[in-house]
């Protein structure tokens, strides 16, 4: 792939790639010849969609014709939506077109795994859109090779034959999915045609984060991602194909890194960090905060210019980005739309906006030039109808029997005290909750640290915020039960974080509560640790004697403040929320993303407790005293 730059030009390209800028790749040249026979390329794509099939009602900021921007609610996202625009957007691009899925398409609603076979929903929605490859994201591990195999076999079940990409996983001789138990299953790298050209896609998943947190088989391994990625490009390359496109699931600041570190890439096409690329009036308009530009210019080693996207997560964008190569196959120039796809059923404080007001919101939805009115594709709509039916089965299904009502109290004290009311009366006459807080918020705080010591990479600790557990359970408890506590969607994260953290953490949330202005909400809950609370002390005096339980031996030590610790927390908790300011500064080299729904956590949690030697039922019992994070409380009287 020779270079369309001059010498200088290439200098001045090197110069500016530290800084994210290539020119060639903004739209034009530094001044050299035009090409002889451009060629543009359309690539549609998506990311994460982590099982979400259903739309959602999202606020956005938009002009009702004041002039002032309004909070307005519309129906927003949804497979059958990115369906739709998958096939609007084709249609316009012309025969130039790709349309690629960049992994994750597994777990993180009660789709995945309790609609039908492991994946078989994700697998049907897919094929409604027929994706021209998909690269395995770390999620597709969740259930071991074999249940990759399983939805891979779904995946391909009708006319739609997708090729599962993975340059850098080496597949054990157990597998399900070794080669010679599982031809062409996964491919390093794929060769489609468009208007006579040959375009390379390699595929890539992250190492260490599938092998730590996801579940593949022992004897499956992950490759260096920059030298997997290299040895796949120049194979093709010696093939004759110049146009090369990454389909990266390893996160938007390592595309960065490993896209410099290469020579031959054009495109990254990414998922894993969750990432929204686009304009700063993303964040104006209420869609979300986006981290850098769509696309973001980059150069590869060699200083030619090479074009990353990335389509945010949860079904809700729809990435296009249009690349025009030279006759060298050298990219000329990029831009494109992270199209966020929306409804036109606005409504303004609960109310129908006027025939004014509706004509308004929709000239600030076109001027916007992200938000995309995309009415659901009825062919996806009618493929999900089934799967919709059978969630809506499993959650009247019994899942367990509480034989003991499970108090909920966001905060320990006596009468009087805040938040006392919340417990029942028959709980209040027990004491316990006064003393040490709410059983189900201890309970489900003890699940997440037991289910990621069994499934997800191991935890020291964890933490859950009292007011995030809504509602206490007794007798027996339905599906739809379990989601009722825990009824945010939250995602599990990761964070290694030191002794010192751990009790800044505390005192942030025990700030949060009786501080300045204080709400219950973020009373810690944690498992494998106790603490002594003094509400009356003053900020960073409130917590002592804070120990850590050894989850092997059992044993309790003193919390050691150099000592680095696994904490596995809400995603809610992780970025700042209920005032944790020192979860949300701890850097993104300790954090990860484990992507796994918190109710889906206390599902396996529930799944792996004795039975009801009647019902046949998991029992779920209040915890030993001894595992209450809150150890002794005094109140502020």
């Amino acid at each position: 792939m020779s270079g369309y730059l001059s010498a200088r030009g290439r200098m001045a390209a090197a110069v500016l790639a530290g800084a994210g800028l290539v020119a060639a790749c903004g739209g034009g040249s530094d001044g050299g010849s035009a090409p002889a026979t451009p060629y543009t390329l359309t690539l549609l794509h998506i990311n994460d969609h982590h099982s979400t099939l259903e739309s959602k009602s999202k606020t956005l900021q938009l002009d009702a014709g004041s002039g002032t921007p309004v909070a307005v609610a519309v129906d927003a996202g949804g497979f059958a939506r990115v369906a739709a625009a998958f096939d609007e957007l084709a249609k316009a691009a012309g025969p130039n077109v790709l349309k690629l899925h960049a992994g994750d398409a597994l777990t993180g609603t009660l789709y995945f795994n309790r609609a039908g076979a492991d994946g078989e929903a994700d697998a049907a929605l897919m094929n409604t859109v027929c994706f021209d490859a998909f690269t395995l994201g770390n999620h597709e591990f969740d259930k071991g090779d074999a249940g990759l195999k399983g939805f891979l076999d779904q995946l391909r079940k009708g006319a739609c034959k997708t090729p599962a990409l993975s340059a850098n996983v080496k597949f054990g001789t157990g597998s399900a999915l070794n080669a010679a138990k599982a031809p062409g299953a996964v491919q390093p790298s794929a060769v489609l045609e468009r208007g006579g050209q040959k375009i390379g896609l390699v595929g890539l998943t992250i190492a260490g984060k599938t092998k730590a947190s996801s579940s593949p088989d022992p004897d499956t391994l992950f490759e260096d991602e920059t030298v997997a990625a290299q040895r796949e490009i120049d194979r093709l390359r010696a093939q004759g194909v110049n146009k090369i496109v990454m389909m990266s699931h390893i996160g938007y600041d390592y595309d960065r890194q490993v896209a410099a570190r290469l020579s031959g890439v054009d495109v990254v096409v990414g998922g894993d960090s969750h990432t929204l690329l686009g304009p700063d009036t993303l964040k104006a308009r209420g869609v979300g905060t986006p981290a850098g530009a769509y696309p973001t210019r980059v150069a590869d080693k060699d200083g030619k210019a090479v074009c990353i996207v990335q389509a945010w997560e949860y079904a809700q964008v729809v990435g296009e980005l249009k690349v025009t190569f030279d006759d060298q196959g050298d990219v000329q120039s990029c831009a494109g739309t992270p199209h966020v796809l929306i409804g036109d059923n606005f409504t303004i404080g609960g109310k129908a906006p006027g025939d004014a007001e509706k004509k308004a919101l929709q000239a600030s939805v076109a001027a916007s030039g992200f938000l995309r009115v995309t009415q659901p594709q009825a062919a996806a709509t009618a493929a999900l109808a089934p799967y919709k039916d059978k969630v809506a089965v499993f959650n009247k299904t019994l899942v367990a029997t509480a034989p003991a009502e499970l108090c909920s109290r966001r905060v320990p004290g006596g009468p009087g005290s805040a938040d006392y009311s919340r417990s029942s009366v028959a709980c209040n006459a027990l004491g316990s909750v006064s003393l040490r807080g709410g059983d189900i918020q201890q309970l489900v705080a003890q699940a997440y640290l037991d289910v990621a010591n069994a499934k997800y990479g191991g935890a020291d600790i964890s933490l859950q915020s009292g007011g995030g557990v809504r509602v206490p359970l007794q007798g027996d408890v339905t599906a739809a039960g379990v989601i009722q506590v825990l009824p945010f969607g939250n995602m599990l994260f990761r964070l290694e974080v030191t002794g010192q953290e751990v009790k800044a953490m505390l005192e942030d949330g025990l700030e949060a509560v009786y501080g300045p202005g204080g709400s219950t909400g973020p009373y810690p809950y944690a498992g494998g640790l106790r603490f002594d609370v003094n509400a009356a002390a003053a900020f960073g005096q409130r917590v002592t004697n804070v120990e850590v339980r050894n989850s092997t031996s059992g044993a309790w030590g003193p919390l050691d403040a150099a000592r680095t610790y696994k904490l596995f927390v809400l995603s809610f908790n992780a970025t700042g929320g209920d005032g944790y300011k020192t979860l949300a500064a701890v850097p993104a080299a300790r954090r990860l993303d484990i992507g796994v729904l918190d109710a889906d956590v206390f599902f396996s949690y529930i799944e792996k407790q004795p039975k009801d030697a009647q019902s046949g039922l998991p029992q779920l019992k209040a915890l030993d005293a001894s595992l209450y994070s809150t150890r002794t409380f005094k109140g502020l009287n």
